[in-house]
């Protein structure tokens, strides 16, 4: 199993070095921080850019694997966002993870338009990962569909992570996993929002499920982020636990939030180091199993 964290961009950023800092000396194999304009969790709270929070992060520490949780189209185009992916490829050193996902919440709407059914948004995703891909991989593109459209689109000098970085994709539906199953390097899913959280893990058993089925037994990479029913780090057995039945479903990532000292994944910063100090250890990386 490798161990994940997710740091919300909302804290100054003398305030956020220290956690970024924190979390590769606990450990934590990758850190990531959320893609939005405005998070539906903190409407109200202070709240920063993704690609300098990224950069910043990879100035400020040296061996962790830094995440985008997750990109979307709701507001970047391919071309546009290749050149920030091929920045922070290059700042962290080729450490940078390419979380993407279809897109949801407030930011599907914030900029004006109307909102995109479930087709159109996968639609959409599809199109942006094609393009996305060619992007990174090849200099001068010419592309026009009905959501995006390159004319000579220049990308030297490509990505210091060859053939490019990691994706590592959200999905749910059928065209979303076979998507992410054939550009993704990886899959990472929140399950299906549940208040109670016996129901939400069944909601991650059945998409794993589904993942297995795309697969056919093809070893990927899976990431799963425990804290959308209750917060895995409300205790260290509460951590452990839902690490270990990621673990019988053949994840072979999990990520947590850092504590936060009120509101959405209020916690204590003891529990976190209890953690990397003595759970973390117990759970050796091993490849993905066929599914």
């Amino acid at each position: 199993m490798r161990f994940g964290i997710t740091i919300l961009p909302e804290y100054r950023w003398k305030d956020a070095a220290p956690r970024w800092r924190r979390a590769e000396e606990l450990g934590f194999d990758h850190a990531w921080t959320y893609d939005h304009l405005t998070w539906s969790g903190l409407q109200d709270s202070p709240w920063y850019g993704t690609t300098p929070t990224l950069t910043a992060a990879a100035l400020a520490t040296s061996t962790i694997r830094l995440g985008s949780f997750v990109i979307s189209p709701n507001f970047r185009h391919p071309l546009a966002l290749t050149r920030d992916i091929l920045a922070l490829d290059d700042v962290s050193d080729g450490r940078f993870l390419c979380g993407l996902g279809s897109g949801g919440g407030i930011d599907t709407t914030i900029q004006g338009g109307d909102d995109l059914t479930p087709r159109q948004k996968v639609d959409r995703f599809t199109e942006f990962v094609v393009l996305l891909d060619r992007l990174l991989t090849t200099d001068g593109v010419d592309f026009k569909g009905e959501y995006y459209e390159t004319r000579n689109g220049r990308t030297v000098p490509g990505c210091v992570q060859q053939p490019r970085v990691p994706f590592v994709m959200a999905a749910n539906g059928p065209r979303s996993l076979e998507l992410a199953t054939r550009y993704g390097a990886g899959w990472v899913t929140t399950g299906v929002k549940s208040a109670d959280f016996d129901t939400w893990f069944a909601t991650v058993v059945d998409l794993s499920r589904r993942l297995d089925d795309v697969l056919e037994g093809r070893p990927f990479d899976r990431y799963l982020a425990l804290d959308s029913a209750r917060y895995s780090l409300s205790s260290v057995d509460a951590f452990e636990d839902v690490v270990g039945r990621a673990a019988e479903l053949g994840f072979t990532d999990v990520i947590t939030h850092w504590p936060r000292s009120e509101g959405v994944y209020a916690g204590s910063v003891d529990v976190l180091e209890t953690v990397a100090a003595e759970v973390i250890p117990r759970w050796p990386y091993r490849a993905p199993r066929p599914g």
